[in-house]
């Protein structure tokens, strides 16, 4: 607006209720936070993208910079592969995960049963299905880690993928092409196979929302915008809750009994439940194979499991492991010897998996 009228894109932008009001700017500590930020939901990512690839991931060194999607369609050669979600609960806004075309091809063939050599500069429809199943998985483990990050529930749209191929196309529906946007690039590795850059497009209200919450703001609803507590008010409200509290509760010291041992009737108890069947299972080895491998397996096809034939096998009660031992054949039948149990510190990594 100059010398009190209004430029046209705000004439227009008031005839279509779109608010014109300008969204500050990050500064240079909310950019090293949404790096870091970045740095490990991505990290969740890569985790998954290597389950899927069966491959070593890393996404890694966060670069924040301020963009629009004009000025990425600038710098980027075509076709590029994009897939967008849009927050639907916790965040508002959306968030678009960029990626070359040819790169996505490394992640098709791999995902396909082939070496991750074959790089093409124009994918299948099936190849462009396997690379936004994988994107797909990538950004749920992203988001994932952000709900845990944020402690709150963040759910997202199901995905749009689309391949953007030349200038005239709009990359997203959701953001505006001149609109100022975060952009957070990282390095995507994939073994020797592949060493590149992956994006992530965020609308900047959505990155201040984030940062807000990670720096324990109070994040606003998204129907009605309030002022975020200062922390010498929470402390104010809690202390005011603790001493209610207090004037309506009798106050006294507790009484514990004396520890005895066990009584029959409690042994008793405990006998109430000796019959309660649990299954047993003994794993011999796991492996891990490409859909493509999966469905040429016919009879007579060999898996080679990741176990040598020396080590103990896995013994589960109820899915769980619970010892170790070694298989054996008693009459006709296979049977297993158990060589050791489980220490506690892995009988607590078994049940938190």
């Amino acid at each position: 607006m100059n010398d009190g009228i209004l430029s046209q894109a705000e004439i227009d932008a008031l005839l279509n209720g779109i608010n014109t009001t300008k969204i500050e700017e990050l500064t240079e500590e909310e950019k090293d936070l949404l790096g870091e930020i970045g740095n490990i939901s991505m990290g969740s990512a890569s985790t998954a993208l290597s389950s899927i690839l069966g491959k070593m991931v890393n996404i890694t060194t966060p670069r924040v910079t301020l963009t629009t999607l004009s000025d990425i369609k600038k710098e980027f050669n075509i076709p590029i592969m994009t897939l967008e979600v849009e927050y639907i609960e916790g965040l508002k806004g959306s968030n678009i995960l960029l990626i070359r075309i040819d790169d996505a091809s490394i992640i098709a063939d791999i995902m396909m049963g082939g070496s991750g050599t074959n790089v093409k500069t124009e994918l299948s429809e099936i190849e462009v299905s396997a690379v936004q199943e994988a994107m797909n998985q990538m950004i749920g483990s992203s988001a994932t880690s952000l709900s845990t990050m944020l402690n709150m529930p963040i759910n997202i749209t199901p995905p749009i993928a689309r391949v953007w191929n030349n200038n005239v196309e709009k990359i997203s529906d959701l953001i505006d092409e001149d609109e100022k946007i975060v952009r957070i690039s990282f390095k995507l590795t994939i073994e020797d196979l592949l060493d590149s850059e992956i994006m992530l497009l965020l609308p900047i209200e959505t990155a201040k929302m984030i940062v807000n919450k990670m720096m324990g703001g109070y994040m606003e609803p998204q129907e009605e915008k309030q002022e975020p507590r200062s922390e010498a008010a929470y402390e104010k409200v809690e202390k005011e809750i603790k001493q209610d509290q207090k004037n309506d509760m009798n106050v006294s010291k507790a009484v514990f009994s004396d520890l005895t041992p066990i009584s029959s009737k409690e042994k008793h108890n405990i006998e109430l439940i000796l019959d309660v069947p649990l299954e047993i299972s003994v794993v011999l080895g796991r492996t891990k194979k490409t859909i493509k491998e999966i469905l040429e397996l016919g009879q007579g096809s060999l898996i080679e499991l990741d176990k040598l034939t020396e080590e103990p096998v896995e013994i589960l009660v109820n899915g769980k492991r619970v010892a170790y031992g070694e298989v054996v054949v008693i009459d006709e039948n296979f049977g297993v010897r158990i060589t050791s149990i489980v220490n506690n510190e892995e009988k607590i990594k078994s049940l938190q998996g």
